[in-house]
């Protein structure tokens, strides 16, 4: 006899990096303290799309960490599109 699982064909969630997964932590654990926990589904999805450009403007200008938060904008950019992800869900 020998083990057999049928999970070929199942997502590899440990194929996430997990300094990705960190990163979207902190920056919603930042948010969570700022504003409230999971505020950001109240919002506007063109608030997320200009706050995801912001970042990936500011990084590829040089800038590694966003000013207000100290975390990197390269985390703040992740979390938006994530959120735009989340939000857009519906859209097939």
């Amino acid at each position: 006899e020998s083990f057999m699982k049928f999970d070929t064909d199942k997502l590899r969630y440990d194929l996430i990096p997990t300094t990705a997964t960190t990163a979207l932590a902190e920056v919603l654990t930042y948010g969570a303290k700022k504003y409230k926990p999971n505020n950001w589904k109240f919002g506007d999805k063109d608030r997320y799309v200009a706050a995801a450009f912001r970042h990936l403007e500011a990084w590829r200008a040089g800038e590694q960490l966003d000013q207000e938060s100290g975390l990197k904008h390269l985390a703040h950019l992740l979390t938006n599109v994530a959120f735009l992800i989340e939000l857009d869900i519906d859209k097939k």
